[in-house]
């Protein structure tokens, strides 16, 4: 049985790739900050929670990254914890890029002492394209990065210390430039779930308006579960190498937010205003991926559309509130946190 360890598995995509990954019947273990225990609905949600092992870790600790391993002792790492928000790190510039940037070199150096015959996942992003995306045809792996945001730079950073890894130590080491990617299980922080809740709220009369800031920015949207299968496939290479995973087809916010309120037979424009609030001291206009390589070489290719995601995303969240309107809690009210002999301690 193959061991599996992912950082950040309390956040959307660390909840798909342990149940990808505990489906093939690896053992997985999965670090989490004391911090995210209410997010431990997720991996309940997806009936994963019972069969992970949970390690309370910090990726500023070398000294818990350290214990991590010895304890997991994983075939494969899949680094997918941060800071995330791309909205956040601007108002958290110096965290950011520690927890996001620095964090990577953390295990790298410990997986380089312990065990470095470890196959390595990093999580890299579209963001980093930034302003390339000005481009008029979708990024591939060979195109220009030019970050803005402070997330984007941590990620940047993350994503050549990866690739120093891998060249200067002989580690196997991918990078995964994923483009966005969305599901039910994401944070009510982002665009495309403040969208589908909101939506959702309004169309049961708990909830009269939907602020947004910038309406014309377009992202290539793709689904969760499908682009975690990619994170695994990236490992099962005879190789490493860095791939761009999307769906090479791109929507703006305001097509996303019409698309939402449709599936719930609204008309948008009585709803939405926009708020200056919600605008980014710099914002990427347009991303837009070439998944050519990932389906040549992993044999990837996205399968869910962006109508059929939006309207996933919307039916769910009306299904949760009118559970809710019922008496029902919602998942991530009353958290399952695990029992002692659930958490594996560090030190011990």
């Amino acid at each position: 049985m193959k061991h599996a360890l992912i950082t950040g598995i309390t956040g959307q995509d660390g909840a798909y790739l342990a149940k990808f990954l505990s489906d093939k019947r690896y053992e997985v273990y999965g670090t989490y900050r004391r911090i995210s225990t209410p997010n431990f609905w997720r991996l309940e949600s997806l009936d994963v929670f019972e069969k992970v092992n949970l390690i309370p870790a910090d990726l500023s600790d070398t000294g818990s990254l350290v214990e991590t391993l010895k304890i997991s002792k994983p075939d494969e790492i899949y680094h997918l914890a941060a800071q995330s928000f791309v909205e956040a790190s601007f108002e958290t510039p110096v965290a950011t890029t520690d927890i996001t940037g620095l964090s990577v070199t953390r295990i790298l150096e410990s997986v380089r002492h312990l065990c470095p015959e470890v196959k390595f996942y990093f999580a890299a992003t579209s963001e980093m394209y930034g302003k390339s995306g000005k481009i008029n045809r979708p990024l591939n792996e060979e195109d220009c990065f030019y970050p803005m945001s402070p997330y984007a730079v941590a990620k940047l950073y993350g994503y050549w210390i990866t690739k120093i890894y891998r060249e200067g130590y002989g580690i196997f080491t991918v990078n995964g430039v994923l483009f966005n990617h969305e599901s039910p299980l994401r944070g009510l922080e982002f665009v495309t779930r403040k969208i589908s809740n909101e939506v959702a709220k309004i169309s049961l009369g708990l909830s009269k308006e939907l602020r947004l800031g910038n309406l014309d920015a377009k992202r290539d949207w793709g689904y969760t579960p499908e682009y975690v299968e990619s994170m695994w496939l990236m490992l099962q290479q005879n190789e490493p190498d860095d791939y761009v995973i999307a769906t090479s087809v791109e929507h703006s916010v305001r097509e996303l937010v019409q698309k939402a309120f449709d599936v719930a037979g609204l008309d948008w424009q009585k709803y939405v205003n926009v708020d200056k609030r919600f605008l980014r001291p710099l914002d990427v206009p347009s991303l837009r991926g070439d998944y050519s390589k990932a389906k040549r070489k992993l044999g990837w290719s996205p399968k869910t559309k962006f109508d059929g995601l939006i309207e996933l995303m919307v039916k769910e969240e009306i299904n949760r509130w009118r559970r809710w309107i019922k008496g029902e809690r919602f998942p991530w009210d009353a958290p399952n946190y695990p029992s002692e002999n659930k958490v594996i301690r560090l030190n011990t």
